[in-house]
């Protein structure tokens, strides 16, 4: 049998999670720990770097997934970060694992952390990206910052990923052009975008999260791969680096002149050590 290893040829199927039906596809070697990617606001599935996912399946089984009301998944979408583990951890176990990695970008990656706290026998590692802890810096600013960058970028033509992910620096804009050509690359079977209702629902869960207490992060005994761009103006960088230092097993990596799209800025990179950190 040949394995899909092309993130833009792989079929998207539907698994039934109790009753409702959840969007997904999955590439890579069979066997292993697979790894679950966890996306960001407003993100289906066409909106994961191929460079990323393709790098990662070469070697790991991949799962791309529409989390409950998002793209072609069924469902309303919940309005808080611990709802929306719950059914990540629903989807992950209706597919039958009882181990898996977790990377998770952004509001993924505040999923992953309540997955860890919730099932930590479920999670083995995790890689945090662009991400932060309950309460952190600026992310109670995620709403202003993405309403305005995205009435910027209706103005002049652009995606908002292009100002929301990358630094306006000659390399930044160079690289956000790059990724956004690489996120069109699958011509058929694209996924729906995901609704106005979904996307203000992620809001309202984003801004909670950014309010919330902290929470204890070294009950997440599991080893974390954290990494972001060093000038992240959605999930301020400096919310990387208090993660690495609060969680027990942590490195961490920050990409120079990248923002919130670091890890597909430098893609290369981050796959890089990602695999190693995986295998290690």
């Amino acid at each position: 049998m040949t394995v899909t290893t092309a993130y833009e040829d792989t079929p998207t199927e539907t698994i039934d999670v109790h009753g409702v039906e959840f969007a997904y596809r999955q590439l890579g070697p069979d066997g292993g720990t697979p790894v679950i990617f966890l996306n960001h606001l407003a993100a289906v599935l066409d909106n994961w770097d191929p460079r990323v996912v393709d790098g990662i399946a070469a070697h790991h089984r991949v799962i791309t997934f529409d989390n409950r009301g998002i793209g072609a998944s069924q469902g309303k979408t919940p309005r808080s970060v611990a709802a929306m583990a719950r059914d990540a951890v629903a989807f992950i176990r209706a597919l039958g694992y009882d181990q898996v990695d977790l990377l998770g970008f952004s509001l993924g990656g505040f999923v992953a952390q309540v997955i860890a706290e919730l099932e930590p026998r479920l999670v083995r590692k995790l890689i945090l990206a662009g991400t932060g802890p309950a309460g952190g810096e600026g992310i109670d600013k995620v709403t202003p910052i993405t309403l305005l960058d995205t009435f910027r970028a209706t103005l002049t033509f652009k995606d908002p990923k292009e100002l929301l992910f990358f630094t306006r620096t000659a390399n930044g804009k160079a690289e956000a052009r790059r990724f956004v050509n690489r996120l069109k690359e699958r011509g058929t079977d694209r996924d729906k975008a995901i609704s106005v209702t979904a996307f203000r629902s992620q809001l309202k869960a984003i801004h909670s999260w950014g309010v919330q207490r902290p929470s204890d992060l070294t009950a997440i005994r599991q080893p974390v791969l954290v990494a972001n761009g060093a000038h992240d103006r959605m999930v301020p960088s400096g919310n990387s680096t208090e993660l690495a230092r609060r969680l027990p097993n942590a490195r961490l990596t920050l990409y120079p002149d990248a923002g919130h799209g670091g890890i597909f800025q430098y893609h290369r990179q981050f796959v890089a050590e990602v695999l190693k950190f995986l295998e290690d």
